[in-house]
């Protein structure tokens, strides 16, 4: 767990330093803190809720800070979503390792086009 307490550290943190539009939203979905994805190739962003730290085993999709707050490649119905299974490159080092995050955070749908 002392993980999953880091991880979402991590996670809230990076979305808040990436953009300062961060705020509830009127249907308080997002106004807990979870984190907000924004997945690139559909130019979407999701809610999310962080479940549990996961094992380094089996597939990971990777998430990185970017200036949309928290990205990646692919989302909901698109091959290469791995259905909320994310690796987060806390070494730094560009390459999944020990002492990375790797955690379940499904995306909760729908997508909307503003954070």
């Amino acid at each position: 767990m002392k993980t999953l307490k880091v991880l979402s550290a991590v996670l809230i943190g990076s979305a808040m330093l990436a953009s300062s539009a961060v705020s509830a939203r009127d249907d308080g979905r997002g106004s807990d803190g979870a984190p907000i994805v924004f997945v690139t190739s559909q130019g979407l962003y999701y809610d999310s809720i962080a479940l549990t730290d996961l094992p380094m085993k089996g597939d990971f999709q990777q998430l990185i800070p970017g200036q949309n707050g928290l990205e990646t490649e692919y989302g909901p119905g698109q091959p290469g979503h791995l259905g909320g299974r994310w690796w987060l490159d806390a070494t730094d080092d560009g390459i999944m390792n020990e002492g990375d995050l790797f955690f379940l955070c499904p995306l909760l749908g729908p997508g909307r086009e503003t954070m």
